[in-house]
C-alpha cells in the first residue's frame, strides 16, 4: 500500500534537513510515539493508540536505508509489531525536501506500508485518512517546537553509566532514552468516522462476549 503526504516546516531548507534527521529530537512531535533506546544507527520504541476503551500499544525501531545530504532526500525503514500480537507493519518513508521560500520548506513523503492483522481491516481509505491527520499532527507540533527551541541541534547527550550499556568491542553501545510516558493516541478523536465505523461493530462484539462471560460468571458463583 503506497501513501502520499506532504508538510511544510517554517524553517530554511538545510535547517529543516538537519531538525527532521534528528530522530532522537522529532520524535515526540508524533502523537502517541515514544523512543526509547538508540543501538548504533538503529532507534528503537513505540506507539499507544486508543480506540474507545481499548488501549494496544505497538513496539519497532527505524533506521536510515538512505541519506543523501546534497539532495536532500532520504530512506526510513521501519517496522513494528503490537504486543498482543495482533498484527505486524513495516514501512518504507521516503522523505524528499524543497524549498517553498526562504524561510519554509515542504517535505514530500512517500510510504510504502505493509501491515498485517487486525489493523489491516480499516482499508486503504481509512489508513490514508487517520495518517493525514496524524502528520498535519505532527506538522503542527514540529513547528511549535521549533518555535519554541529554535532550529539549532539538540545537545548531544552525555554518555554515563546509567544511559550507555556496555557491549562488546565492535558492537554498538544501546543509550536508553529518558523521559515522560507517552500519552495514548486516540484513534477516535483523530479519525472521527473514518475509523469509528469499522471499530464499533467491533466493540460491539466485545462488549457482547463480556457480557455473556459476565453472566456465566454470575451463574456458576450463584
Amino acid at each position: 500500500m503506497e501513501l502520499n503526504h506532504s508538510f511544510t516546516v517554517k524553517q530554511p531548507i538545510a535547517e529543516t534537513w538537519q531538525i527532521l534527521t534528528d530522530l532522537e529530537r522529532i520524535a515526540p512531535c508524533l502523537p502517541g510515539a515514544q523512543l526509547e533506546e538508540v543501538h548504533g544507527d538503529v532507534y528503537k520504541g513505540g506507539v499507544k493508540i486508543k480506540v474507545g476503551p481499548i488501549t494496544a500499544q505497538f513496539k519497532g525501531e527505524a533506521q536510515f536505508a538512505e541519506r543523501n545530504d546534497a539532495d536532500f532526500k532520504a530512506v526510513l525503514k521501519a517496522s513494528g509489531r503490537d504486543t498482543g500480537g495482533k498484527g505486524n507493519a513495516s514501512a518504507t518513508i521516503t522523505a524528499q525536501l524543497t524549498p517553498v521560500d526562504a524561510s519554509s520548506t515542504t517535505c514530500n513523503l512517500v510510504t510504502d506500508l505493509s501491515i498485517t492483522g487486525k489493523v489491516a481491516q480499516f482499508g486503504r481509505g481509512a489508513l490514508a485518512d487517520v495518517s493525514e491527520k496524524l502528520l498535519a499532527q505532527f506538522s503542527d507540533n514540529l513547528n511549535e517546537l521549533i518555535k519554541t527551541q529554535g532550529a539549532a541541534p539538540a545537545p548531544a547527550p552525555a554518555a554515563t553509566a546509567a544511559a550507555t550499556s556496555s557491549a562488546p568491542s565492535g558492537e554498538p553501545q544501546i543509550r536508553k532514552i529518558e523521559g515522560p510516558a507517552a500519552e495514548p493516541l486516540d484513534l477516535g478523536n483523530v479519525a472521527g468516522g473514518a475509523v469509528m465505523k469499522r471499530v464499533l461493530p467491533l466493540l460491539a462484539g466485545l462488549a457482547a462476549v463480556l457480557l455473556f462471560v459476565r453472566r456465566i460468571f454470575r451463574r456458576k458463583k450463584s
